[in-house]
């Protein structure tokens, strides 16, 4: 049974920019350069017949080229911090690619996604974080900087049952033109 996910890929540059972030948080478990990726929907476990069906549902989806962003870092959790992300500045083709996702799935018949879209990168998962750690790391890493880049396709990535998931597996990509 595959665990799915919709997403954006990341370029070299971006990724190693990011990657450049990887220090000064006590207990922090790294994500890999190489699985940086902009969430734009979990689908979770699903069998492989559903698999197929989503794969078939994606490729006809009918968009442009996207303008990526990446401009600041955040954390969610607020007072119990758990992840540590690059924010994404949401843009009208960024939010709708997402929709149109979202609905294309939900005609398969699967769940609707229940968390609000926030775009975004994890760099890195926490489990007991201290709030004056991530403070500091979030103060020494101002100003951020900025990133940009043209999304000229999304995929379909796999992922690993269990914390964390990677490494991912792109499924099947699917161009934006």
């Amino acid at each position: 049974m595959p665990r799915l996910f919709v997403g954006l890929e990341l370029p070299e540059t971006v990724a190693s920019t990011l990657a450049g972030l990887r220090w000064g948080l006590p207990g922090a478990r790294w994500v890999d350069p190489s699985d940086y990726h902009l969430t734009l929907r979990f689908i979770g476990d699903i069998d492989r017949r559903t698999a197929r069906d989503v794969e078939d549902e994606l490729a006809d989806i009918d968009h442009g080229p996207i303008p990526i962003s990446v401009v600041g870092l955040g954390v969610f959790g607020g007072d119990k911090p758990h992840t540590v992300y690059a924010s994404i500045e949401p843009n009208r083709a960024l939010i709708e690619l997402q929709a149109e996702s979202e609905r294309r799935l939900r005609r398969l018949g699967l769940k609707p996604e229940a968390r609000k879209f926030v775009p975004h990168v994890t760099l890195a998962r926490m489990r007991s974080a201290s709030v004056l750690d991530v403070a500091d790391y979030l103060t020494a890493n101002a100003p951020f900087p900025n990133c940009r880049f043209t999304a000229d396709s999304f995929a379909l990535f796999s992922a690993r049952e269990m914390f964390g998931g990677g490494p991912y597996i792109v499924e099947a990509a699917y161009s934006l033109q």
